[in-house]
């Protein structure tokens, strides 16, 4: 049982696609996906700065054409498919549920709106590690602070104002840490609800299958069979907490044996190998942890190819 899992933003690091542009065909795809985006992914992957793939609307898009990328270059149906954040979005199309195309206007017009929303009031988000999970929300709570990702592990990321996360610089929770994250905004949260708007007018113009391979949503850890409802849920994530603990709850039941994290990976990784022991991973973080990938998967009885040059 093997879940290919897709990172959420703050993942991407300069330079990081790359390597991924030397395979066969990547090219081409990346053009037309900056095409459907209206961004230059190839610069934004390749040679911009920290700062420049930073901005919310260069981020997502760029996630969502890295993990495709990595995925086809995998060229694996797996048992399950699930992301953080915009990955889940990677895990539309790699679901069946949304194609890549449209999976990039969709992400482009997500990154704008929030970046709009972002920028009305300064916000932003903190990873709060350690502590007791139902103590550390409650003393969000007492902040006004917004419990934006659980991810477990024990890792729970803050959200809000610039005061509030200051308040909790000063105020940790006892046994925690608390660490800054590099994000523009307070994502997740009801600072996003202008971006879900936005998202709702777009949807409909949308083609929208059912997906071939079961989808786990991290709104609440659970399959979803309808393609409609993945995008509703696509939507309404914008300004909802992410639950991946639950997602993780989900394939320890389902009884996943190993995960395959898609580029840029080792995120989710490694919340998978403090929060599921035993259960096998990978992280592909280049074009050259795609034969790790495939014997893993060869270990756990499954199967994959390189697909042809497009």
């Amino acid at each position: 049982m093997l879940v290919l899992v897709a990172p959420g933003q703050g993942a991407q690091t300069p330079g990081f696609l790359a390597p991924w542009l030397e395979l066969p065909g990547a090219t081409d795809r990346l053009a037309a996906w900056s095409d459907a985006a209206g961004l230059d992914l190839a610069h934004f992957g390749t040679a911009a700065d920290a700062d420049e793939i930073r901005d919310t609307k260069v981020a997502q898009p760029l996630l969502v054409a890295a993990g495709l990328l990595s995925a086809g270059a995998l060229g694996l149906t797996p048992d399950l498919v699930a992301g953080h954040s915009v990955g889940e979005i990677t895990a539309a199309v790699l679901a069946g549920t949304l194609s890549d195309t449209d999976a990039m206007t969709f992400v482009a017009a997500r990154g704008r709106a929030m970046a709009e929303a972002a920028a009305v009031t300064e916000t932003g988000m903190s990873a709060v590690l350690g502590g007791d999970p139902d103590a550390v929300v409650a003393h969000l709570a007492s902040l006004g602070l917004t419990p934006a990702n659980i991810n477990g592990a024990g890792q729970i990321v803050a959200a809000g104002t610039a005061p509030q996360l200051a308040a909790l610089s000063e105020n940790r929770p006892e046994g925690t840490r608390v660490m800054p994250l590099k994000v523009a905004g307070a994502f997740h949260t009801s600072h996003m609800a202008p971006a879900v708007s936005t998202l709702e007018a777009l949807a409909p113009t949308l083609a929208v299958a059912d997906p071939k391979v079961p989808y786990v949503s991290n709104a609440d850890g659970q399959q979803v069979a309808g393609g409609r409802d993945i995008v509703r849920r696509l939507v309404a994530q914008v300004s909802n907490p992410v639950r991946w603990d639950l997602c993780m709850e989900t394939f320890k039941e389902r009884g996943v044996t190993g995960i395959i994290e898609v580029s840029p990976g080792g995120t989710l990784v490694g919340l998978a190998k403090r929060a599921l022991p035993g259960v096998r991973t990978l992280a592909l973080k280049k074009p050259d942890d795609l034969d790790a990938a495939r014997a893993l998967i060869a270990e756990l009885g499954g199967s994959a190819a390189a697909p042809a040059a497009e």
